[in-house]
């Protein structure tokens, strides 16, 4: 592994794994967010399940945090190599004519993203871990005998502060999946026929899906 890392082209082709490890976790999670605007009830159930079934809690939940360090350390890493192998200043470089908007600007996002998952966490995660693990209440059960996630999910989005904030966070997802699908995609060699089939799906997947996010905020912000 750490002979892979140590080439330019062995970090790229492991970034891009991470990325499209992530992007298949965050198609997931999108699914059963979504479904807490049609159905509180299956809400309530995906989310029971997935926060106590022993291989999603055991083994796939430290496979996810392991998948996000790593992609987020690892873009740093390429960041800080990129830079310092541009030893050759030109008088003009005119970027925007070379690479998109995006591109140049991938760690910002990045960087953006990072601070918006360390927020996420507290609000959700550290919690769920801390009623689950250090409280011992696994039942997932209210007073009432319903289950908790739904109505947890409904408060933590009535303050208009933290609406924003998702949606902004959300608004910089958008942008760095408009050029990280793509990048991920061709750093495993996924350069043929299906390449503008591939562009097509990512832009969609890069709208749609952060979209959604913001839909499922403000929908549960104004609705409650």
């Amino acid at each position: 592994m750490s002979g892979i890392l140590n080439s330019s082209i062995g970090r790229k082709f492991a970034m891009a794994l991470s990325a499209l490890f992530l992007m298949i976790f965050l198609l997931q999670h999108f699914i059963i967010n979504f479904s807490s605007i049609v159905s509180a009830d299956a809400f309530n159930n995906m989310s029971h399940f997935m926060g106590t079934n022993w291989l999603i809690q055991y083994l796939m939940q430290p496979v996810l945090i392991f998948g996000v360090m790593f992609h987020f350390i690892m873009g740093f890493v390429l960041e800080i190599k990129n830079k310092s192998a541009r030893q050759i200043k030109y008088a003009k470089n005119n970027g925007a004519a070379n690479s998109s908007w995006m591109s140049r600007n991938m760690i910002y996002s990045g960087l953006f993203i990072l601070i918006f998952l360390i927020i996420h966490f507290i609000d959700f995660w550290i919690p769920e871990i801390n009623t689950k693990y250090i409280q011992g209440d696994m039942s997932g059960l209210l007073p009432s005998g319903e289950y908790r996630y739904y109505e947890e999910l409904v408060h933590k989005f009535q303050p208009m502060w933290r609406v924003a904030l998702y949606c902004l966070g959300f608004v910089f997802l958008a942008l760095h999946l408009m050029h990280g699908f793509m990048s991920a995609f061709q750093s495993v060699g996924a350069n043929n026929k299906y390449t503008k089939a591939l562009k097509g799906f990512g832009k969609a997947y890069a709208i749609v899906i952060p979209l959604g996010f913001i839909i499922i905020a403000l929908v549960h912000h104004f609705n409650h």
